[in-house]
């Protein structure tokens, strides 16, 4: 999956400090997940229900 054009924001809990950073980025039909200190490297990718499931275990961890 090509993701030159996505628009990645990083997720509202990361902080600043250089800490766990995750970046997140809506393409159609699904959703991608980097390291924002590595944006070279690695991505997840999932649908967006999917990626909702996964953002409500976290909540309860």
């Amino acid at each position: 999956m090509d993701l030159s054009r996505a628009v990645w924001r990083k997720a509202s809990r990361s902080t600043s400090n250089g800490g766990e950073c995750v970046e997140v980025a809506g393409v159609p039909g699904t959703v991608a997940i980097r390291d924002s200190k590595d944006p070279s490297g690695p991505r997840l990718i999932m649908t967006p229900d999917d990626f909702r499931r996964l953002a409500e275990e976290l909540k309860h961890t």
